[in-house]
This record gives C-alpha cells, structure tokens and sequence, in this order.
C-alpha cells in the first residue's frame, strides 16, 4: 500500500518497513504499533486520504490494540492463506467488532506454494457472512491485487465522524520516549483541533503539557501547524515519563477541557511476575538503570527491588505476559549488555489473616505462620479457547492437569 499510493519511494522501501525495532524484525512480530498517513488517488476519480494504524498481533499487547481500534472506523482482516485463522485473529476480531468498525477481510500470502486460499476464503464466510467470492486474494509481497484492497476500503470504511468547532478530544493509543523530545504520544482527534502553541492536558492524570511539536507519520515523523478532528498524528508533548502520558488517556485543551474522557481508559494489569538478578552483584545498579529506561517507553512495565537468600539482589518485575516478558529480557541483555537471571514466573496470593486483615504475597518466604493463617487465595481465570476440532482431546486434558473446570463449548 505504501508503495502503490506513492508514499514511500522504491529505494527506501525493505522488508518490514514500519517494523523499527530489531527485535521485531527477528521475531517477525510487531511489538509496537506503527501509524502511516497516505493519499490514494480511486478509481472514482476522488483522491482520498488513509490514515492506517498497523497494531501489534500478539495478545499480551491486548489493550493497546483495542485502543488503536477505539481510533479507527474500520479494520483490514489479514489471514494468512497457508495458515488460516489463528486464535490471536479471532481475538482481535471480537474487539474490532466491540469497537462497531467494518471488518474488510483479506487472504495474503497467495504467492506461497502452500497456500490454500479457497479453503480460508471458506472459512471466511462461515465466521464473517461476507461472500467468498468477495474476499481480495493478495500477495503483499508480489503486489498481487492490492490496490483492489485499496478500493475496498475507500468504498466501505465510512469517513470519521466528529467536528473541529467541539472542545478538543484527542485519544492517545500509543506512545514512545524520545530523549530529545520527551514522550510522543500517537493521537487520534475525535473532536477538535490541536495547534502548534496550544497548552495541553492529560485528563485521567491532569497533567499540563506545551508540545515541542506536532505532526504527522509520513511513515517517519514529519511536523504540521495543526491536526484536525478525524486526523490521526502524534503531539511531543516534552514530559519524562510515558506513565504522564498513558495509552487510552485523552487529551484536551488546558483552558477549554472537554466535558469528558473517551471511553475505555483504564491503566495495564501485569498478569505474570518474575525475579529478574544481576549474575554479578556489582551490575545491580546498571539493571536498574537498565529498568528504568525501558519503562520510560513501557509504562506497562512494573518493578519493586527485592531480595532472595540464593540470588541476592535483584527487581521482582511485572510483566503482561511471557511475552511480553521475553522481549523485556532480551532488550535488558542485548541493549545493555548485562548477564541476568530470571526466576520461574509467578503470580499472586491472598492470604487472609485470623484478625481479618488480607495480605499480597508473591513468594512462599512472605508466608506468615501457619497459625495466623484463615485461607489463603489464589487468581483464577475465565478463558476462551479456540482450537481446530483435531486438538480439542488433547487440550482438554491439559486444562484437567491444571485443574480448570469445564464450562461450555460451541
């Protein structure tokens, strides 16, 4: 698409382009979301403009997609036609139907020998109700029918909706450090419009920001004199911190605030925790360093110093899943060339005590004595499986081992 709609010239184009960092190249996976503003010139004879977000697959980056899908009016259903639909798609799939966007579904990867695009295509409609005869079958790669993909969504997504005379809503749905710039927080404008010199605030933390610029993604940053309400862009907003500039927080003007906050802020929950140790004792210090760095651009990244009879000194840190966990460790290894271990990951348990007094503890050396012990609670999940019928036996006998108690199936 960036291509075909000439945003990108043929010599700066590679292999995963909006893909930054290294680790995502390597893994194949988009670890941060990346936004892109194009023109496309339709066979209608109209020039539209496109403002596509590309969001992470993975779902321990759950809440950052639905806040990116929150942005947007519509979303492309990539499927792979060697793989079919995978439990992650289906995920995001139930959250861009929440969101009420029109799903565009498209079968990619046409061009591998393996590929099976009839039998997705199938698969396709029983799970959507759109005609399998309607599904563009692309080769990204090749080029093959994109521009047919184009065309679709300049004819179904609807144009945003939203005024510039309202009082300025703006919904962040991401955003990364910049040593020089501070916090960039990626925006999309609801409501309003948001100029050079404006004073800004953060509504779920009330934080008043002047921005060091504002701009579009043309897919690298470049600076405009304002952003409108359907624009999508991002504001340097100059602050230390990404946790003053959450993911799913709005922001408004200081001295015209919007009546409220879009819907659906709500701060990141580790789910899995884990010890992480300096192998040498006296890289300590640079591990913290190293922590604190990384949560500047991850404010979904947790960390207390704790302390363990074989290891030592070391951060007990929260994670939003193993994941999320892996990337953090190999950033910490890689970037800052430290030698780490990582204890087993846990979770954590409530104990309530006889005097009626409820306690957290994430490792068994917090115990209490037995004694002042009334019962101690563990977290349970409601989860949703979904898996081809050939593996359903197999599954199911893994919940049993980990003793889950079977609900429903369909």
């Amino acid at each position: 698409m960036l291509q075909l709609t000439g945003t990108i010239s043929d010599r700066q184009m590679m292999d995963q382009v909006l893909d930054s960092m290294e680790l995502e190249r390597e893994k194949g996976v988009t670890i941060k979301a990346s936004a892109v503003r194009m023109f496309y010139d339709a066979k209608d004879g109209k020039r539209y403009e496109l403002n596509l977000i590309d969001t992470p697959g993975h779902v321990d980056f759950n809440y950052e997609v639905s806040r990116a899908l929150e942005a947007c009016e519509g979303a492309l259903l990539v499927v792979d036609a060697t793989q079919g639909i995978e439990a992650q798609t289906l995920a995001n799939l139930y959250l861009a139907l929440e969101s009420d966007l029109v799903i565009i579904p498209v079968i990619n990867k046409i061009d591998l020998l393996s590929a099976q695009p009839a039998e997705v295509a199938d698969e396709l409609e029983q799970l959507l109700g759109v005609p399998a005869s309607d599904i563009p079958c692309i080769s990204a790669k090749e080029g093959l029918n994109v521009e047919e993909v184009l065309e679709k969504i300049v004819k179904m997504v609807p144009p945003p909706t939203g005024t510039d005379d309202a009082p300025l809503q703006a919904l962040i749905f991401d955003s990364h450090y910049d040593s020089y710039k501070g916090v960039i927080a990626y925006i999309r404008v609801r409501n309003g419009v948001i100029r050079a010199n404006d004073t800004l605030l953060a509504m779920s933390t009330m934080t008043d920001m002047k921005p060091v610029e504002i701009g579009i993604f043309n897919p690298g940053m470049m600076t405009v004199n304002e952003l409108r309400s359907g624009d999508v862009g991002y504001v340097a907003t100059g602050l230390k911190t990404v946790r003053e500039c959450r993911v799913g927080d709005t922001l408004t003007l200081s001295n015209n605030p919007a009546p409220e906050m879009l819907p659906g802020y709500q701060k990141a929950k580790p789910m899995v925790f884990a010890g992480i140790y300096p192998v040498e004792g006296e890289d300590y210090d640079d591990l913290r360093d190293a922590l604190e760095k990384l949560q500047l651009n991850d404010a979904s990244l947790d960390f207390v110093p704790e302390t363990s009879q074989a290891l030592n000194f070391g951060f007990r840190c929260g994670f939003l899943g193993l994941f999320h966990m892996e990337i953090i460790q190999e950033h910490i290894e890689r970037e800052y060339d430290l030698d780490i271990v990582v204890t087993a990951p846990s979770m954590e348990y409530e104990v309530e005590l006889n005097t009626g007094e409820t306690i957290l503890i994430d490792s068994p050396v917090q115990l209490p004595d037995e004694g002042k012990i009334a019962e101690i609670r563990e977290p349970w999940m409601k989860l949703q499986i979904f898996t081809p019928v050939d593996f359903y036996g197999t599954i199911m006998e893994l919940v049993r081992k980990r003793r889950g108690i079977f609900i429903s199936q369909d």
